[in-house]
């Protein structure tokens, strides 16, 4: 049987239980050799490890998995940096536990024998880690769920196909890059389909492993492509968008390619996004229309204060949105990139876009990239929309014309130490996430933002070797 059909399949029924009934049974009969335990780390990086079938059954499908609490306290190149308070060489970088969410399992179709199951990191007394980036998300869907509403999401990711491997990068010290196609790719069936098989083998096998895929096209570059995920409840919707994006490049590799969602790999490609797709609801009933409403478009009193949260935080919140050095090197005008604070009914020079009709109007977020953490730009972008709603924030009037010159509004952080600055003085954050959440993203940052400033680069001597 397929993925699908097999290890449960998300809208169909199926509970945790059942689907760990189907995975017990799959590894009695040989169908499944491999069970990967897995959790996210702030990077968004799927972390954790590989356990043999039978060793499953007999201890950590009970207990879960052992890892060392660094896993959350790292910079991208997984060192041990100081000033995280939860983990340091002083608390001898002991375990945690990573314990399993049956209702996230999947057989995997790309790795033979293979299925998945996403984890929450807890203490030994089984309290959630609070700086977790899943238990934050899950945080914001419980104060959701307290205010009456449920937040379902979509997610589209943008990334670029390279003609070599990761390892053929790494030796090339991430050089020359070069990629697969040559011109232009956006809606260009010809051109996409000279990558046609890998990006078939990646919609159809990420949809068999319940992510599923509903449609994907070129983009604005050459290589560069994009893909659409079936929005769903919005844990769900961010357990697919980490799953996708580790997936994605495993099957690249397999195929010979290496495979990105780095922001901007170079000043003149394309940037690549991540958009986010949101919209609140009570059961079957969509909230962010009102066909009473003499506001523009339907909008709700809900969705205008949702938008207005979203809006008026999100410089205060873009660490959590944009977390990388480079992620900022995306914002650039004219680039399908947004920079100003703006809203637009179908507009893609504004940041935030309204786009659908009566049950299906809802907003999607312009400003992520392909680099997000998606759990965290979740977290950050439902708990502004929250806070909208708490305190009847009202958003701007809406932007008509090109967003990229609009004046009188914010514009997102033009780079990381900006947006450390912003989130330094955010009392907003510290009522969304915690003082302890938000110091520790801000340490995560500030080693990141030290470490490039501490670099010298290939502009450094191209411009001061000789001349300076």
């Amino acid at each position: 049987m397929t993925a699908e059909h097999r290890a449960g399949s998300h809208g169909t029924g199926h509970s945790g239980s059942e689907q760990l009934d189907e995975l017990r049974q799959m590894v009695r009969d040989g169908e499944i050799d491999t069970v990967i335990v897995a959790l996210t780390d702030m990077q968004g990086r799927l972390v954790g490890k590989r356990v043999q079938g039978d060793a499953f059954l007999r201890g950590v499908v009970d207990h879960g998995i052992h890892f060392c609490t660094y896993l959350l306290g790292t910079d991208m190149e997984m060192n041990t940096p100081d000033g995280f308070k939860l983990m340091n060489w002083e608390t001898g970088y002991g375990d945690w536990i990573g314990r399993q969410d049956w209702g996230t399992l999947r057989v995997l179709p790309w790795l033979d024998g293979t299925a998945i199951v996403l984890c929450d990191a807890v203490d030994h007394d089984g309290a959630e880690i609070p700086v977790s980036p899943r238990t934050m998300l899950r945080r914001q869907v419980e104060r959701a769920g307290k205010l009456g509403y449920t937040v379902k999401a979509g997610t589209e990711f943008e990334f670029y196909v390279l003609k070599d491997t990761f390892e053929d990068l790494a030796e090339k010290g991430y050089n020359d890059i070069e990629r697969v196609g040559y011109y232009n790719e956006d809606y260009h069936l010809l051109q996409a389909t000279k990558l046609e098989p890998l990006y078939r083998q990646i919609r159809n096998e990420m949809t068999e492993a319940r992510i599923p895929i509903e449609f994907s096209k070129g983009e604005a570059a050459p290589s560069q492509h994009e893909v659409n995920i079936r929005y769903d409840e919005v844990l769900e919707s961010a357990d697919r968008s980490v799953l996708f994006k580790h997936g994605a490049k495993e099957i690249a590799w397999q195929n010979g390619y290496g495979l990105t969602f780095m922001a901007k790999p170079y000043a003149e490609w394309t940037g690549s996004s991540g958009h986010l797709h949101i919209s609140l609801w009570d059961g079957e009933k969509a909230l962010f229309h009102d066909a009473a409403s003499k506001a523009p478009y339907g909008m709700s009193d809900v969705m205008r204060w949702f938008l207005g949260g979203m809006m008026a935080l999100q410089r205060e919140l873009a660490l959590f949105i944009a977390p990388n050095i480079n992620s900022y090197k995306r914002y650039a005008v004219a680039s399908w990139a947004p920079v100003n604070v703006v809203w637009g009914r179908d507009n893609r020079t504004t940041g935030f876009r309204i786009v659908g009709d009566d049950s299906a109007l809802h907003i999607e977020n312009r400003f992520p990239g392909g680099d997000m953490n998606a759990y965290l730009a979740y977290a950050a972008e439902i708990g502004a929309g929250l806070y909208g709603i708490e305190n009847k924030i009202e958003p701007p009037a809406e932007y008509k014309g090109n967003g990229y010159v609009a004046t009188g509004c914010d514009r997102m952080p033009r780079a990381l130490y900006e947006a450390v600055a912003e989130l330094e003085k955010s009392k907003a954050a510290v009522e969304i996430f915690g003082q302890d959440v938000v110091d520790h993203y801000l340490n995560a940052a500030r080693v990141e933002r030290d470490a490039y400033d501490a670099a010298v680069h290939a502009w450094d001597r191209e411009r001061y070797l000789e001349r300076g």
